[in-house]
């Protein structure tokens, strides 16, 4: 078959990634998307089962610091148009080895607008990085991030980041490279490794083991629902205009403490259990190291000129990522466990 375009994801195996994917092979079948994924701890295929039969999908287990690699997919599909998702992102991790931060998310997107530039001969393409609001730094009380807001990266995970976005910007001003740029806030939904907060409070309610809370819980954070974040990535890699950076928002502030003794009401409500049984779990623990205040995200230039919005609250995407993790015990054990990755194994190992 002809596809239309060929699409490589990168990260497609990952949280947000394989949201994105599952998007693009339903909405747009004319697509050949290739997921390209290392596979690392928070990369699952499983994550994918339910759509990775479909004849427009295929799956290239690479390391995108591995530039030859790399090179070897785009001429093997004749890669159309890049949507880059993969990199390392708990700012925990990072703070414990920046090292590995730097490599990936920093030299293995160089690699990506090498190959790019390189396989690219006119300007009909299009190379979407997706990057983070953590960028922009540590907001006071009042104010929030817009796209001109000056770079502040506080984190060795924000600085890598920040670094990735600029070489981005930089090969569309230098070499004319297609790009398109988004900073979306912190996401939630199903699928999400139980290392973030929400994951990981929803596993250790069930559990009724303790709820670790930064310092005494008052960063402040806008929560992004996952699938409106996929929503938005097609958005703007079909609509948005080249050399544009668009920053993508769930519309509502958090403080950590507030979230986490909301989900204590909410998970007692869905167990059965008697009310207070939850919050009786939170323990306040000492706080992450250059731990940003607050982040809050202005997605109002994605709405005036590309017309998107989420779709539903954040009570209504939170209920629905509680009956998810609910419903699916066994995704959770496999990925608490290591065992997921006998999938690929399964699906994919010659």
């Amino acid at each position: 078959m002809n596809y239309e375009k060929k699409i490589l994801i990168t990260g497609g195996a990952g949280f947000i990634g394989s949201h994105v994917v599952r998007r693009f092979l339903r909405h747009y079948p004319s697509y050949l998307i290739v997921n390209l994924d290392k596979l690392t701890y928070a990369g699952n295929l499983k994550n994918l089962e339910d759509v990775d039969q479909l004849p427009n999908y295929r799956f290239e287990k690479v390391d995108i610091c591995q530039k030859e690699s790399l090179q070897h997919v785009f001429e093997k599909y004749e890669i159309t148009d890049v949507i880059h998702l993969a990199a390392e992102s708990h700012v925990d991790r990072s703070i414990e080895g920046p090292m590995e931060f730097a490599q990936t998310n920093v030299i293995g997107t160089l690699n990506l607008l090498e190959c790019a530039r390189k396989s690219w001969k006119d300007a009909n393409h299009v190379f979407h990085h997706v990057s983070t609001d953590e960028v922009y730094g540590s907001l006071g009380s009042e104010g929030l991030f817009k796209e001109t807001t000056a770079y502040d990266p506080r984190s060795p995970y924000s600085a890598s980041k920040a670094a990735s976005d600029h070489f981005v910007n930089a090969y569309f001003h230098t070499y004319g490279l297609p790009i398109k740029m988004s900073n979306c806030s912190n996401n939630y939904g199903s699928h999400h490794f139980p290392e973030k907060l929400i994951p990981l409070m929803i596993h250790n309610i069930q559990t009724l083991k303790p709820l670790p809370v930064y310092g005494k819980g008052e960063n402040i954070r806008d929560w992004l629902w996952v699938e409106d974040h996929a929503s938005a990535i097609d958005t703007i890699f079909h609509k948005g205009t080249v050399g544009e950076s668009y920053n993508v928002g769930g519309l509502n502030e958090w403080k950590n403490i507030d979230l986490v003794k909301y989900l204590c009401r909410l998970m007692d409500q869905k167990l059965n259990r008697e009310s207070g049984t939850s919050e009786k779990l939170i323990t306040f623990v000492k706080d992450r190291a250059g731990h940003d205040a607050r982040y809050a995200i202005d997605a109002s230039k994605l709405a005036a000129e590309l017309g998107w919005k989420p779709s539903i609250t954040f009570e209504e995407g939170l209920s629905k990522t509680v009956d998810w993790y609910l419903a699916n015990e066994n995704w959770l054990k496999d990925v608490t466990s290591g065992a997921y990755q006998s999938y690929y194994q399964k699906m994919y190992h010659h």
